[in-house]
Order: C-alpha cells, then sequence, then structure tokens
C-alpha cells in the first residue's frame, strides 16, 4: 500500500515509452484538425454537424497536450533529480524554453502576416497583445525556464500534498483571476492566471494539469514495465477520466446539446470554467488511457501519429506554416474551401506532417 508521506518512488524506465508520444501525436493531430477549420475557414462557417460532434472532440487536444507535457517531465527528468547529472538536465530544460520561445515569437509572425499590420505584430511580440493560434507554444516557452527551478521541491514534497497541490493551484488560480487586479495589467494578469479579452494560457492557470501529468508520470515509472500494474494504472485514469466526463454530463442534464455545443465554441476554454474542463481532463484521462492500453503495439498501427508526437515542436511549425503562411497568404485560402474540404485539407496536413518528420529524421542519419 502507498503511504500518503510517500515521496516520488522514480525507477528510470529501460526504454522510451512510445505510448506517450502516441498521446501527444494525438494532440497535435486533433489541434491541427482543429487550427485548418479555423484558420482557412473560420469557426462561424462550420455547419452545426461539423460543431457537434467534429469540432467537439478537438477540444480534448489542449489538456492533452499540456498533460503529457507533465507526464514527459516526470518520465525523462524527474528521476534525474537530486543526481549529478541534474545541473546539465536543468540547462537543457532551459535552453529548450528559449528555443521554443524564439519560435513561438517566429511562428506569432507567421500567424499574424495574412490579418494584421506590422505595428500590430510588433505589439504582440513586444508582449502587448496576443496571438491566437501559437499561443499555446508561448504557455510551454515559460514554463519550461521555470519548471526545472521547482521539480526538485515537487521530489521532496509527500504524496498527500503532491495530490493536494493541482486541487490548490487551482483554487488559487480561479480567485487570483476573479479578485486580483495585478496591478492594472491585462497582460500579465493573462500569463499568470489568464483573461478574458486575451487568447492565451496562463502559468498558473494550467499548472494543475501539469502537475496531474507529474503525478501520472511518477505511476508510469513505477508501475508500466509490469502488466498487472499497467492494467491498474490504466484503469485508475480511465475510471477518472469518465468520472469527469460524468460529472460534465450531470451538468448538462438540461440541456445537453446547448452544453455540448458551448464547448465547442470555446466556452470556459479562457479563462478555464469548470464544464469545459470536465469535458477536455475526462476525455484526455480516456485517450491517455487508452494509449497506455495499447502500448508499443498501438504507437505502431498508429505509426504517423507516434511520429508526430515524438517531434512536437517540428510539428508545430510545420502545420502553421503550412496554414498560415503557405495556404492562406501565399494560395489566398481564406474561405475559398468548404468545410468537408478544409477537414480534407486537415487530414492531408496531419500526413504530411508525419512525412515531413520522417523525412528530416532519415536526412539526419544519412549525414551521419
Amino acid at each position: 500500500m502507498i503511504g500518503l508521506s510517500q515521496r516520488p518512488q522514480l525507477p528510470s524506465l529501460p526504454a522510451r515509452v512510445e505510448a506517450i508520444d502516441l498521446a501527444r501525436g494525438i494532440a497535435i493531430a486533433l489541434m491541427i484538425l482543429s487550427h485548418a477549420v479555423s484558420g482557412l475557414l473560420g469557426i462561424r462557417q462550420v455547419p452545426d454537424w461539423g460543431m457537434v460532434p467534429i469540432h467537439l472532440f478537438t477540444k480534448f487536444s489542449s489538456s492533452l497536450f499540456i498533460l503529457v507535457f507533465g507526464i514527459a517531465l516526470a518520465v525523462a527528468f524527474l528521476p534525474k533529480v537530486g543526481t549529478p547529472d541534474w545541473p546539465k538536465r536543468r540547462r537543457k530544460l532551459m535552453l529548450r524554453g528559449l528555443e521554443v520561445l524564439f519560435w513561438y515569437k517566429a511562428l506569432t509572425i507567421v500567424e499574424m502576416l495574412p490579418l494584421f499590420t506590422p505595428q500590430e505584430i510588433l505589439e504582440t511580440l513586444l508582449y502587448q497583445r496576443f496571438a491566437i493560434w501559437v499561443e499555446i507554444l508561448g504557455f510551454y516557452a515559460l514554463a519550461l525556464l521555470w519548471l526545472p527551478w521547482v521539480l526538485p521541491l515537487w521530489c521532496r514534497m509527500p504524496l498527500w500534498s503532491r495530490l493536494l497541490a493541482p486541487v490548490v493551484v487551482g483554487v488559487l488560480s480561479v480567485m487570483l483571476e476573479r479578485h486580483f487586479h495585478f496591478w492594472g495589467s491585462e497582460i500579465f494578469k493573462a500569463l499568470l492566471v489568464e483573461d478574458a479579452d486575451h487568447y492565451t494560457w496562463g502559468q498558473l492557470a494550467r499548472l494543475p494539469l501539469v502537475m496531474m501529468g507529474l503525478l501520472i508520470g511518477e505511476a508510469i515509472l513505477r508501475w508500466y514495465g509490469e502488466p498487472a500494474s499497467r492494467w491498474r494504472l490504466v484503469g485508475c485514469l480511465a475510471g477518472v477520466g469518465a468520472l469527469f466526463l460524468v460529472g460534465f454530463a450531470a451538468l448538462s442534464l438540461s440541456e445537453p446539446y446547448a452544453m455540448l455545443l458551448a464547448v465547442a465554441w470555446n466556452d470556459g476554454k479562457h479563462p478555464p470554467e469548470v464544464p469545459f474542463m470536465l469535458f477536455s481532463i475526462g476525455g484526455a484521462l480516456v485517450i491517455m488511457a487508452l494509449c497506455l492500453l495499447g502500448g508499443q503495439r498501438a504507437a505502431l498501427w498508429l505509426k504517423p501519429l507516434t511520429v508526430i508526437g515524438s517531434d512536437a515542436l517540428r510539428a508545430f511549425i510545420f502545420h502553421i506554416v503550412a496554414i498560415f503562411l503557405v495556404l492562406r497568404l501565399l494560395l489566398g485560402a481564406w474561405q475559398v474551401y468548404s468545410y468537408p474540404q478544409v477537414l480534407g485539407i486537415g487530414l492531408g496536413l496531419i500526413l504530411l506532417t508525419a512525412g515531413w518528420i520522417a523525412l528530416i529524421r532519415r536526412f539526419r542519419e544519412l549525414s551521419r
């Protein structure tokens, strides 16, 4: 039995867990599909049958992406905390953060070129306003600059406090978002806990999801290698995910379709609200459970998604450039195609992204 005072048990895994790559790849694929629709057609042009159920399912993407971020941190880096190698690993994470920050700014220009003036783009680069489609990258960039410094604290916390931390941080974030003025700075508020007037991802607002990912990553480190314990882990994740979805259903009893449509329209996504997060996190946990259940076999069957998940940054760069620079700016593809055609473009972009990553990887192997 696990004691509530127990600190993390963090054995290193002998091989890469491809199920994590698969889950990340699914998150990115759903994101590509959503971005293709909103970037080439516009949400207001989507028919009702496209909003529910098709566009609705893409709402699992953001929570799954951030959840996997925490899982990957736990699996790859928590076992190294406190070892002589940790300063090097911490520096690696922070350098990765700077790399992501560079691409966040570069892709901000790419996203905004077809839509905004040079002055508006400059203001966005200087954190005077925010873009939309690339903001998730801004979240990761900042998180990678400060999270490495608090991972050692996480490793010293007893289990009861690690379980309680996501709840405490979530409540604190909501209280700050609703009741604290942040010295009149909407930008600072948006970066930390989000603001209704800015489509961004708050560090504190999304930290509970990262913490949930750290907890799941700890469980993977301990139990993924044995089939019996893996089944228990999968069952636990699927059960919690189902519980979240049941909670969303309970809130939707009076108007179920209206609630589903509201989620599809991103109501309650920024800042996060209970119905949206119950649906999004519940679906993300179920997908994560299925990926762990399928393991290496599922990762092989769904190889294009696994390839995308193995190089998330390159996948993100490729699809943003393809949608906004090539299709929207150079080819003038804004509201040219019907919704089914845009869906087809999105699915094609998923396969092209996987092919691009595989091709770059092959070039690197041949150049060694």
